[in-house]
């Protein structure tokens, strides 16, 4: 079968994987309707291409924190590759090249988080990225009904052929108590970048830029924290305009063409980051050869759409490309 687009992926994985493995995948919180209003959202935005334009040379190179990249694409956080592909996160991580960063669930013992934070520093990681929307986990209803948190163990990250099946979910408590007058203590331990994932709205991005923080990513979850949330991309022209350019911001959620990269460029992303498309390539083409693939089908993809649209280079993509489309 000739996978073409990410959503040959999807479906090629589907088939791949067990049920239960899928639900954890696909599952949203509560009604999934934030996670399906995430690619619907891109399908209510409408490119206004311009014409006679020298476009024989494109270049989607830019930078992010002030390193460049070959493309405004990159790879979320997402967890449990092992259960798609044996060597999971390791696969992944060898697929891309570039920058590493690192996404950090704080725990409540701040001894933990600056020994994890100082050891990822010393190892030539990038930026810190600290999410902010799971103080508590969303209600995934095919994980309770399948069971996951019981049954998800420890070996499951690691090769199948170890012990210690220890219940993940008991080992890894999240502070509830996280808030913003905490990210002085993490900068006070770090010269890495704060970046942080989960905002939503303009009253948290004005407090992102007052509390000095480097970047934002918009973000829901993928659906999978709070339900009927907006949109990823809806909610990215708030967060942009709250910043004022002070800070870099950044989306993920809903991506799957290389159309939605630019629109969310447009719109005022400096990149995007893939969550699940990530795990269908593992699942689906021998672990890293199956991401690597994905990540050059949308870096063509957003060639294309660069090209038809008269942008030949990152910087020339702008708020006039796009409108809403009441669809």
């Amino acid at each position: 079968m000739s996978l073409v687009c990410l959503t040959d992926f999807q479906a090629h994985a589907r088939e791949q994987l067990s049920k239960s493995t899928r639900d954890f995948i696909e599952g949203g919180a509560d009604d999934s309707i934030t996670r399906d209003d995430n690619i619907a959202a891109f399908k209510r935005i409408r490119l206004r291409p311009r014409y006679l334009r020298d476009v024989s040379e494109v270049d989607t190179r830019t930078t992010i924190q002030g390193e460049e990249i070959s493309a405004p694409i990159c790879i979320a956080p997402t967890g449990f590759h092992c259960l798609v592909w044996p060597d999971g996160e390791m696969s992944t991580a060898r697929a891309p090249e570039g920058l590493r960063w690192f996404q950090l669930y704080v725990h409540p013992d701040l001894q933990l988080n600056k020994q994890l934070i100082q050891r990822v520093e010393s190892l030539g990681f990038k930026a810190l990225v600290i999410t902010l929307d799971t103080p508590v986990c969303g209600n995934r209803r095919h994980d309770i009904r399948n069971q996951l948190r019981r049954n998800l163990t420890l070996t499951d990250l690691q090769s199948p052929k170890k012990g210690n099946a220890i219940p993940y979910f008991q080992m890894t408590p999240i502070s509830t108590s996280l808030c913003w007058n905490d990210l002085s203590w993490f900068q006070s331990i770090t010269r890495l970048p704060i970046i942080l994932k989960g905002i939503l709205t303009k009253e948290d991005a004005e407090l992102a830029v007052k509390h000095n923080v480097q970047g934002i990513i918009v973000s829901n979850h993928g659906g999978r924290q709070l339900d009927e949330v907006l949109a990823s991309i809806d909610a990215l022209t708030e967060v942009v305009a709250a910043v004022k350019g002070k800070i870099e911001v950044y989306l993920d959620g809903g991506v799957r063409t290389g159309n939605d990269v630019l629109k969310a460029l447009a719109l005022g992303a400096k990149c995007i980051f893939l969550g699940r498309p990530i795990l269908w390539g593992l699942a689906c083409k021998q672990g890293e050869h199956g991401v690597k693939e994905v990540l050059n089908i949308l870096t063509n993809e957003f060639h294309t759409s660069m090209a038809l649209t008269g942008c030949r280079s990152v910087a020339e993509i702008n708020r006039n490309l796009v409108q809403f489309s009441r669809l």
